[in-house]
């Protein structure tokens, strides 16, 4: 089977619209009173998060979630180290990391060679963490979170924000070092199917992550992203694609479509708005509400979210429980979250228009979406 390019014209039509709320761990681990520095390095507390933080976010939240899986720690930079970054763990903070390779000839000789990602990094160590929490949970199914991103992000990764001005400097050199990068990323998930028993390529669809490439000058995609995006594609999945970027401009949208997305999430992209997602592409496209957001709008205002964001043409909306929200407020507002993309549901299978959908948004709604989003 080989892939097959979205028909574009009905692509929106076909996605419809849908709301997405998903628990996650960073819920769990507040929720379970557990250090984040623990939860990352410590098999027990990462088992007492998934065993006590996991029960209580249901309970506050109710068992209309979908399903949390306990996995191993979510460390996205795992095939990086597997190249020789050094994790960075810190006393209240996500994961950092240091970045290996002071060159690109540096890097392109590592990665010419062999990699075996069983024995490099800290791969052992997560490997026996996983081992830990699947006699922890024997009844469930057990994640190993052995974190990939996409190309450009990678790059970085192992570059640093000397990457950045290697486009410019070594432009040769570069489409060698990310040729290698993104075939290294295939292989990580060749090694992640292996793990889980599940075919290879993906026949079904596969999502890529790579922020990073927003850093790509618009004139310069074609030549320095897309490419290593279709290598991407092309290596992991003979279905549909999916791409997680944030922060792109305007100018970098058409890109999305010319790889042929069937689905894009730009996260938190300030200089993105559900019109111009709508109009400049035909690509589905999801809409995130993201934690901090809550901290700036009462129930009235997430409820014009849902709404604004429906009828300027998003396929989706989508928040997930962290753990700024784990308390009473945070509870009311995603609430309210769901009872708005309920009512958008109903409303549009009942035959109103994305357009009418605009009416039921307050005056306060209107002014502040998307112009004033986020103040």
């Amino acid at each position: 089977m080989s892939y097959i390019r979205p028909s574009y014209d009905v692509a929106r039509d076909e996605a419809g619209f849908s709301w997405q709320i998903s628990g996650s761990y960073l819920s769990c681990v507040e929720l379970a009173g557990v250090p984040v520095k623990d939860f990352y390095t410590r098999p027990e507390a990462c088992i007492e998060v998934y065993r006590t933080g996991r029960e209580r976010m249901y309970k506050m939240f109710g068992d209309w979630l979908p399903p949390l899986a306990p996995a191993t720690p979510p460390i996205s930079y795992m095939h990086a180290n597997c190249l020789g970054a050094e994790l960075i763990f810190v006393d209240g903070g996500e994961v950092g990391h240091t970045h290996p390779f002071d060159s690109l000839e540096q890097a392109i000789k590592r990665l010419a060679g062999p990699v075996d990602f069983a024995t490099s990094g800290d791969t052992p160590f997560y490997l026996n963490f996983w081992e830990q929490m699947k006699a922890a949970f024997p009844d469930e199914k057990v994640g190993f979170s052995f974190g990939v991103e996409g190309p450009i992000t990678t790059a970085w990764e192992l570059r640093g924000e000397g990457f950045l001005t290697d486009l410019f400097d070594e432009p040769e050199m570069v489409k060698q070092f990310l040729q290698l990068t993104t075939a290294s990323i295939v292989d990580v998930f060749r090694f992640r199917a292996e793990l889980d028993g599940v075919q290879f390529p993906d026949p079904h669809a596969a999502g890529m992550v790579d922020d990073i490439a927003s850093f790509i000058p618009a004139h310069m995609f074609a030549e320095f992203a897309l490419p290593y995006w279709e290598q991407y594609y092309t290596g992991i999945t003979t279905g549909i694609r999916r791409a997680h970027v944030e922060d792109l401009q305007r100018e970098q949208l058409q890109f999305l479509q010319d790889i042929g997305l069937s689905y894009f999430d730009p996260s938190i992209s300030r200089k993105l708005s559900p019109p111009m997602l709508r109009d400049e592409i035909q690509v589905p496209f999801g809409w995130r509400l993201g934690s901090f957001h809550y901290r700036d709008m009462d129930e009235e205002l997430v409820r014009d979210f849902v709404f604004q964001a429906a009828a300027d043409g998003a396929s989706s909306v989508f928040t997930i429980i962290e753990g700024s929200l784990s308390n009473d407020e945070g509870h009311a507002k995603v609430m309210t979250f769901k009872a708005a993309g309920e009512e958008v549901e109903r409303l549009l299978a009942e035959g109103c228009s994305r357009q009418e959908l605009g009416s039921h948004v307050s005056e306060l709604g209107k002014a502040r979406f998307w112009d004033r989003f986020p103040e």
